[in-house]
């Protein structure tokens, strides 16, 4: 018989069975668009349909997944909504760039993340995240804490710390808050995009952005200045981090100083961001599962008692890894996927059927609506890290778990990101336990990545048996 306990199905929009009405499509997606979809995207492999006269191709089959992302990728751009939305704010950052802008900027900042390289980034993590967990100490027992925006702000101490050397020239706490502002603002849908405005036409439901988009713009500037008068004065004593990696590009065969401006936008604004709202949506997701909870609290106990290295954590300790994982599948930070054909393309399934996909045809692949798939996943809508257990993840298929993408423009820090939430949450749950409360009421909203609506209100506690001094 089967003792385990019954699995905790996290908050999430229930499928649609009647198709929305044009009216209801405008205010979903402008609302959130993860409420859109119905039953046919969590059953069938794939859907051909219409959004405003536009011919759409909702892809699902891992198969086809990959002949768009990786055999056929040349043949597939990124979608015009999604520039329009993205490229206001990061203009030719890595998310944006496209064609020989985004091969430049790829290559160049491919060695910082490469798997060698980000492991060694491992004791900056490790010590960034035990300053962290002081917070907890400092401001009384069973306190409660939005822990969205804690991780926001470890995340964000942590990319500072590793890629900046501790030097992003901020000047206000509020610096989450910021964040949430700029996606919030910045980061939806507008009317004017769903009806393919050009770029010039104003977007009212982000005109209320534009300051603190300036504001991260003085950031990146001011930065920038401070980090070339340390090279200018001593080039061997200027940290040798991503930041000077960039700098040291600049010049005709190398980015414009425009495109390094975008690039390091890119990563303060957004490159911590993913990860904070996976670990948020770990924590949530591992208070309501006791049982996980223990097994994840006996191997932290272990591995960390042992004195292993934190370079070796993520190896080390697979339930940890296994909890983020399943986190990431139920609220993966970047929900949807969004190309279009360049040139007329086919794709054969291996039980004969044919997909035509034509020129101009819009491809959504949605990790949101992929990672709860009924052909693909055994109670899809449940909290099961087992399913990433080293005995388990052979059977998952590459092309149906996409938390950080797939093909050439796979997320460049997925390895950086994997290490950094595994050493966070050994050190976070080593010494305290978070618990909901009454007013734990989270709800996933797409703002570019997957955000709680009401935020993610804990109560933090110490562990038992665990002194505070714990690491």
């Amino acid at each position: 018989m089967d003792m385990r306990p019954e699995p905790f199905v996290p908050p999430a929009p229930i499928p649609r069975t009647v198709p929305p009405s044009r009216l209801e499509i405008i205010r979903t997606v402008l609302n959130n668009p993860l409420e859109l979809w119905g039953v046919p995207s969590y059953t069938l492999p794939w859907i051909e349909t219409k959004f405003f006269s536009e011919r759409t191709l909702i892809v699902n089959d891992p198969g086809l997944i990959r002949h768009v992302l990786v055999d056929n990728a040349a043949n597939y751009e990124m979608s015009e909504i999604r520039q329009l939305i993205l490229r206001p704010i990061l203009r030719d950052g890595l998310l944006t760039a496209e064609g020989p802008v985004w091969k430049r900027s790829r290559k160049a900042m491919a060695p910082v993340f490469t798997p060698r390289h980000s492991k060694g980034f491992a004791t900056q993590m490790l010590r960034k995240s035990e300053e962290y967990a002081e917070k907890y100490e400092d401001l009384g027992e069973g306190k409660v804490f939005d822990i969205s925006v804690d991780m926001t702000e470890l995340t964000f101490a942590i990319l500072s710390e590793t890629l900046f050397s501790g030097e992003i020239v901020t000047e206000s706490n509020d610096f989450s808050e910021d964040v949430d502002n700029l996606l919030h603002r910045m980061g939806r849908v507008d009317p004017m995009d769903l009806l393919r405005a050009p770029a010039w036409v104003p977007r009212v439901t982000r005109i209320g952005g534009q300051r603190v988009l300036g504001k991260f713009r003085e950031i990146v500037a001011k930065t920038m200045a401070r980090r070339q008068e340390k090279i200018r004065r001593d080039p061997e004593a200027a940290p040798q981090d991503f930041l000077t990696l960039l700098l040291q590009l600049a010049g005709p065969d190398g980015l414009t100083m425009e495109e390094i401006e975008d690039n390091i936008l890119t990563f303060i604004g957004a490159g911590h961001e993913t990860t904070a709202r996976a670990l948020a949506w770990t924590l949530y997701c591992v208070a309501n599962s006791p049982h996980v909870r223990d097994q994840m609290e006996a191997e932290i106990d272990r591995v960390m008692a042992s004195g292993a290295d934190p370079v070796d954590w993520l190896d080390q300790m697979p339930m940890v890894r296994a909890a983020f994982e399943e986190a990431l599948r139920l609220y993966p930070p970047a929900p949807s996927l969004n190309r279009a054909a360049i040139a007329n393309d086919e794709w054969e399934s291996p039980d004969g059927k044919r997909v035509r996909i034509d020129a101009g045809v819009t491809v959504l692949i949605m990790p949101w609506t992929l990672h709860r798939h009924e052909l693909y996943w055994d109670k899809p809508r449940a909290f099961m890290p087992e399913r990433f257990l080293p005995e388990n993840r052979g059977s998952i298929n590459r092309f149906q778990y996409l938390p950080f993408g797939a093909g050439p423009r796979i997320c460049i820090g997925a390895t950086f990101a994997m290490q950094e939430a595994v050493i966070a949450l050994a050190v976070l749950m080593r010494r305290y336990r978070f618990d909901v409360t009454p007013e734990t009421n989270p709800w996933p909203v797409q703002k570019l990545t997957t955000q709680p609506r009401n935020g993610l209100p804990m109560r933090v506690s110490r562990r038992e048996g665990i002194s505070s001094a714990a690491n």
